[in-house]
């Protein structure tokens, strides 16, 4: 038996909650979360700050959302209405849980992956999101004046940005340290001194390495070990899960992933729907996971997508989910690739195409 372990925003939906959330309530709330999300990607993946991770953007964004007066409440209702599914999610999921034990491992705030359950009937058991309230804390006035002059600062920083080989804020121009270290000022000295500053305490995102976590704690529900792990994962959050599925013999799959991603992964899809999850995970439970992989392996870089539904008709995949599949690859897009036997600098560029043209530009750029 295998077990399905699923990223959210990107493989089911394409939403970046906590983006929009930024983009709804904070004035240029967009591009302050732009700026925040890049300090994050260059705190985890670049100085790898001590007890920092990948994903923690998430609690760096929350003392400014209290400060614009963002509820609970707030949190609910706008998750619910705003909630895009990618299209195949909605028949995938209920059919993909239905044939083996699956599981949601997001960053997303719990609000969200609620409004993702009850759409689609999955089991809210079977998710690892973040947890938060921002009801349960009060905020000082001034602090909350304080916050909102920080968020319009912030917002009208440049991108930060840094070389491709570099190893330290020393690798970066002299503007782009000043940018970091002013960062670094406002997350771990001004905000701390504010009693708002437990925030950055108390919530903990599931990223990072609390993805990998959440995929040995599935393990333990099932009884099964990380080698019967397929993992479905596409940014800089999943990269500490693909690493453990993937070094374990499991199959770490890239769907519509960024650079983390694809350099993490084995296999990477490329599709406008999601129905080809359903198709890989059918394979695995048929053939198994070694034959799935060596479908890959023994291909010249991208498998043939002929190749693919003669195989996933000769083991009876489900009718509908088949369909799904194979209209995707007429009306849309649908490539997967075996990683290893591509040139990853073009997959790179193809994969994060497809992730922009699926999810929108702004929300495709982030990591």
């Amino acid at each position: 038996m295998y077990q399905l372990n699923m990223d959210c925003e990107g493989p089911l939906t394409q939403n970046d909650n906590a983006f929009e959330l930024c983009e709804k309530f904070i004035p240029n709330g967009g591009k302050f979360f732009a700026i925040v999300s890049k300090y994050d990607d260059f705190l985890a993946d670049v100085i790898k700050r001590p007890g920092y991770k990948a994903g923690d953007t998430l609690k760096l964004v929350l003392p400014f959302l209290k400060a614009y007066g963002v509820t609970d409440e707030d949190m609910e209702k706008f998750s619910q209405k705003t909630l895009v599914l990618l299209p195949g999610t909605e028949t995938m999921l209920p059919k993909v849980n239905d044939m083996l034990p699956s599981f949601i491992i997001s960053t997303s705030y719990k609000p969200y992956i609620e409004a993702l359950c009850h759409v689609t009937s999955f089991p809210m058991d079977h998710c690892y999101c973040t947890q938060v309230s921002l009801d349960v804390y009060e905020i000082d006035p001034v602090d909350a004046d304080k916050l909102k002059g920080m968020a319009q600062e912030i917002s009208q920083m440049e991108m930060i940005k840094w070389p491709s080989n570099a190893k330290g804020i020393q690798d970066l121009s002299s503007n782009q340290r000043r940018l970091i270290h002013r960062l670094d000022e406002i997350f771990w000295k001004q905000i701390p001194s504010m009693s708002i500053g437990r925030l950055l305490e108390d919530v903990n995102p599931i990223g990072g390495k609390e993805k990998a976590r959440a995929v040995t704690d599935s393990l333990e529900k099932t009884g099964l070990s990380p080698d019967r792990v397929i993992y479905v994962g596409d940014s800089i959050t999943d990269v500490q899960a693909l690493d453990l599925v993937k070094g374990a013999g499991g199959l770490a799959v890239s769907f519509n992933g960024n650079r983390y991603a694809i350099e993490h992964a084995e296999i990477a899809i490329l599709s406008s729907n999601t129905s080809i999850i359903f198709g890989i995970s059918s394979l695995c439970i048929k053939d198994g996971m070694d034959a799935v992989r060596n479908m890959f392996v023994n291909g010249p870089g991208r498998i043939d997508n002929d190749t693919l539904f003669a195989r996933l008709r000769a083991i009876g995949t489900d009718p509908e989910m088949l369909t799904e599949i194979e209209n995707t690859a007429q009306n849309g897009t649908l490539e997967l690739y075996n990683i290893g036997a591509c040139h990853k600098e073009e997959l790179v560029y193809k994969s994060e195409k497809v992730r922009k043209e699926v999810r929108g530009h702004k929300v495709g750029t982030l990591g």
